[in-house]
């Protein structure tokens, strides 16, 4: 499987799925980026329901689903139509609560993911994103240098099977006695489909930060069958 982004040069079909908790601005976060898509060869749906995941016709001919829905619950029938469209080939791609912090009851979907948030510490705060050395040359990554960010740092349970292209780093604290590395953006493949996640992107202007908003559309683009 290449790499590398692919040229559009006949149109691809984005699905953008969004909902769930309000205070992730599902609508709001994810039409930053409906352009971004439009310009780089995919049609653009939105849905504003879980439903649907039941449709096997629609993901089948999608390239590209975005989901920012956080919390929330989901149906077997959901969970599992989008597990097979992604093994299928349909990319998956997400930020923030809207992918990591979804469903929390559906150990099938935190699978397909490959993390689940758990906690972040209060409120937001200044912390660096280090971009790994070894996946410098992903395309997702490649040319950017570690950057700040100014927002939720989460914690999370990950699969060992992710490939880690940013972490960041939570120092000790009254329970932790040693500092902990904690994956911040990666890809994995599913099957045929490729999965791309950010942990950062809880509020709008977290993607004014150049390298925050790079990295997202470059892996919304390497997920994109």
């Amino acid at each position: 499987m290449n790499d590398a982004p692919r040229p559009h040069d006949t149109p691809r079909r984005a699905l953008v799925v969004r909902g769930g908790w309000e205070g992730h601005q599902p609508l709001a976060v994810t039409d930053l980026f409906l352009p971004f898509l439009k310009d780089r060869g995919h049609t653009v749906e939105t849905s504003e329901s879980l439903d649907v995941y039941e449709d096997a016709e629609l993901l089948a001919a999608t390239d590209l689903i975005v989901q920012c829905w956080t919390m929330g619950e989901i149906t077997r029938e959901q969970s599992e139509g989008l597990a097979a469209a992604v093994r299928a080939g349909t990319g998956l791609a997400g930020w923030h609560g809207g992918i990591v912090d979804s469903f929390r009851g559906d150990v099938g979907y935190q699978l397909l993911t490959g993390g689940q948030f758990l906690m972040h510490p209060p409120g937001f705060h200044d912390h660096d994103v280090h971009l790994v050395p070894e996946r410098a040359e992903h395309p997702v990554v490649r040319g950017l240098s570690d950057f700040r960010v100014h927002t939720e740092q989460y914690w999370l349970a990950t699969d060992p099977l992710i490939d880690v292209l940013a972490t960041t780093t939570f120092a000790p604290d009254d329970v932790r006695d040693r500092a902990v590395v904690m994956p911040a953006v990666w890809t994995r493949t599913w099957g045929a489909g490729r999965v791309f996640v950010s942990a950062i992107g809880h509020k709008p202007d977290d993607f004014d930060v150049p390298e925050v908003r790079a990295l997202t559309e470059r892996g919304l683009l390497w997920a994109s069958r």
